[in-house]
């Protein structure tokens, strides 16, 4: 598949510094773009378990919040807030938060924060950059935010003017600030990456 010039001049952005408005002329590409104190940098490429992870994790807080208009998880949504732009591995907005379009449809650009923001650990991704990312999440109004690492199988939970949770095993990940009466465990969260013949 060949590479368009938009696409180049994207991918050659990375490390650039710029407008946020500059920043969002950019064409789309994959991976991610974020813009992050003014520098363009380059999401890592997903692998198997964190996009089995994603997907499947999404899927399930959608078949318990979309039926009910509740909320709506949308995976890899480029969300600009508060002068930076991001884009989460899955991004979950209560329904009414949701921007729409004149006709009714789903709008284009989320200029809110998310209710929930989850990222997946990579290979070769650092956590301390997930960290990183989401302190700054719940201190720009996002109500909770997730680090799912498959390797250790852990989750580390974000909220804003509390120290992080790490949750093992059994525990529940608590998203009632969220999405009430939602249960998942982090042995649950994790059996999700298991092929079922």
């Amino acid at each position: 598949m060949a590479v368009t010039r938009r696409e180049m001049v994207a991918a050659n952005a990375v490390g650039k510094h710029m407008t946020l408005d500059e920043f969002l002329r950019l064409p789309e590409i994959k991976p991610a773009l974020e813009y992050v104190d003014g520098v363009v940098t380059q999401k890592v490429s997903p692998q198997g378990r964190h996009v089995l992870l994603q997907l499947r994790f999404a899927n399930r807080i959608n078949a318990f919040a979309e039926p009910g208009q509740l909320a709506l998880a949308l995976p890899e949504l480029r969300t600009t807030y508060s002068g930076l732009s991001r884009v989460p591995d899955i991004a979950v907005y209560l329904w009414h938060r949701i921007p729409l379009r004149e006709d009714g449809q789903i709008g284009d650009r989320f200029v809110e924060p998310p209710d929930l923001a989850v990222e997946i650990v990579s290979p070769d991704q650092r956590l301390a950059a997930l960290m990183t990312k989401c302190i700054w999440y719940v201190k720009n109004g996002v109500r909770i935010a997730l680090i799912a690492d498959p390797d250790e199988e852990v989750v580390y939970r974000f909220r804003p003017d509390a120290l992080p949770d790490v949750l093992r095993d059994d525990d529940r990940i608590d998203l009632d600030a969220v999405l009430p009466g939602f249960e998942i465990t982090v042995n649950q969260l994790f059996a999700l990456l298991i092929l079922n013949a």
